[in-house]
């Protein structure tokens, strides 16, 4: 197969994960007893996020997100939420410099520790300045949450 054909078959499988997440989302909704609560928007393309978070031990136990926006922006929260739930805050805040880092472009350091899993159907958004906002979103929010701990 040529590198074309398997480049297409990236974006492909990259984009149907994506509409997953934005038609199946994970962690979405509202925690009632959540220790940290978030707001942020992008005025920009008026998407909005809400962050809660429950941490015991400097453990993410629980994560959720309510909001609208467009699908990166839901997608990426989606998930965002899936992959630090469980996490230990330093390392659900590497897991955010390493997303980062991709968005930029920029190789990122792969690490054993911690899996990108489906966040790595979203490394196309770096191709296209305009929208790395929308993916960052949930991201920043998370940043500020888990940062202020």
């Amino acid at each position: 197969m040529s590198s074309i054909n398997r480049n297409i078959n990236l974006d492909t499988l990259y984009r149907q994960v994506i509409m997953d997440h934005y038609k199946n989302p994970r962690n979405r909704g509202e925690m009632e007893d959540g220790d940290v609560t978030i707001n942020m928007n992008n005025p920009t393309c008026g998407d909005r996020i809400q962050l809660q978070f429950k941490v015991e031990d400097g453990i993410v136990k629980d994560v959720k997100y309510d909001g609208e926006g467009c699908s990166i922006s839901m997608s990426s929260a989606s998930m965002m939420t899936q992959a630090i739930k469980g996490l230990e805050i330093e390392k659900a805040l590497k897991l955010s410099k390493i997303f980062s880092e991709m968005m930029q472009g920029k190789e990122f350091e792969d690490n054993d520790d911690l899996d990108l899993g489906d966040i790595e159907a979203l490394s196309g958004v770096a191709k296209f300045p305009a929208r790395i906002k929308c993916a960052t979103l949930a991201w920043k929010a998370m940043e500020k949450g888990l940062g202020n701990e």
